[in-house]
């Protein structure tokens, strides 16, 4: 059986740092959805060129679509062992395909940590980066309004893994190799 992590975490809590970190220490690729999307349309598989009809129209791609994506990937032979989650899922219906979809690899989620950071230390990160990257459209307001999105939509994903004695909540204002510790014993404890 698969180990099988699904990494949460707010925008600017060192999530994919901490899921290349990961990977590489446990040997068990990062599966992000962002990724597979690019992937997708850039390589302009069937599932890409489905995708594209929904974004060129301005609607969100349907969960079916993501899941088909993720099923794909999981499916490849270096997900053999299981995989990291990163971006997926987002919502409780999402959490529900996952499992249905681990069933038929005879997998199981074993841990789903979720890297806490307060929001007034994410609101500093996510300043700091759009510093760094120049994107002038990021702003204290603009990020505010993207974390409390952030936290309504995803209150009810962590409630239901916190619901399955799933969820770990890792201290992610601690320096970066100590959050990497925290998140590799919950890892390797599951």
């Amino acid at each position: 059986m698969g180990t099988y992590l699904v990494l949460m975490g707010a925008p600017g809590a060192g999530k994919g740092t901490q899921a290349k970190k990961l990977e590489t220490k446990l040997g068990l690729p990062q599966v992000a959805t962002g990724d597979l999307f690019r992937y997708n349309l850039k390589n302009e598989t069937e599932l890409g060129k489905l995708a594209k009809t929904y974004m060129d129209r301005g609607q969100l791609v349907p969960d079916n679509l993501t899941i088909a994506m993720v099923r794909a990937r999981l499916a490849q032979a270096d997900c053999e062992q299981g995989a990291i989650l990163d971006g997926f899922p987002r919502n409780p219906a999402q959490a529900e395909a996952l499992e249905a979809l681990l069933a038929e690899f005879s997998g199981a989620i074993k841990a789903v940590p979720y890297i806490h950071v307060c929001q007034d230390e994410l609101v500093k990160r996510l300043l700091k980066r759009a510093e760094i990257e120049g994107r002038s459209d990021d702003n204290e307001e603009t990020i505010r309004t993207r974390m409390r999105v952030y936290a309504e939509q995803t209150q009810p994903l962590l409630d239901y893994y916190q619901n399955k004695n799933l969820l770990v909540t890792v201290n992610g204002e601690q320096d970066i190799d100590e959050v990497f510790q925290e998140l590799l014993q919950v890892a390797q404890a599951s």
